[in-house]
């Protein structure tokens, strides 16, 4: 009886260390702070911890928690009714890929950047990160946001067509900020 709960601790334990990295870039993404992003991802993984015998054997455990941690997101939003603030530092965020080439000009385009997704309205924010950041296909998107694959695209569009209109920002993303 308790190796069976040591193996899900491990399980679970394994999970969380392979994940913590991009779970992290994803929470910052939509929160746009790293302490907040942090409080997130651990909150997310604490009620993922309870259910992991569920989680653990879902078809896509992943996708399970991202969900979860979507959800945690949108709730602690709707309670405080307030605008996202725009990113302050993300200097603690961990990394998957080391960055290469001139970092002075990718600071300036990565600062541009999470500043205009702060601007976003959350959904619109989720639905750009979820699909471009993440790379999630619509119905993932979908399944994460709990939302159509409708809503999805129309949340997307809008926020990638908010996007392009900041003056300057479509630039630096099309040409990589050089010309």
């Amino acid at each position: 009886m308790g190796d069976g709960k040591q193996s899900r601790n491990e399980e679970f334990q394994s999970f969380m260390v392979g994940r913590w990295p991009r779970l992290m870039r994803t929470a910052f993404l939509l929160t746009g702070e790293q302490h907040a992003a942090e409080d997130l991802v651990q909150s997310t993984l604490e009620q993922v911890y309870v259910a992991w015998r569920r989680v653990g054997a879902a078809e896509d455990p992943e996708a399970y928690v991202r969900r979860v941690m979507i959800n945690a997101h949108a709730r602690r939003h709707r309670r405080r009714l307030r605008e996202f603030l725009a990113p302050k530092d993300d200097s603690g965020l961990v990394r998957e890929v080391a960055d290469t080439g001139d970092r002075i000009a990718q600071a300036d385009d990565r600062g541009a950047l999470l500043t205009a997704l702060a601007q976003l309205p959350a959904r619109q924010r989720e639905a750009v990160v979820l699909r471009y950041w993440e790379d999630l296909t619509e119905t993932q998107t979908a399944e994460a946001m709990g939302c159509s694959v409708g809503t999805v695209k129309s949340n997307a569009a809008k926020g990638i067509a908010k996007l392009r209109a900041i003056p300057g920002l479509a630039e630096t993303v099309t040409h990589g900020g050089r010309k």
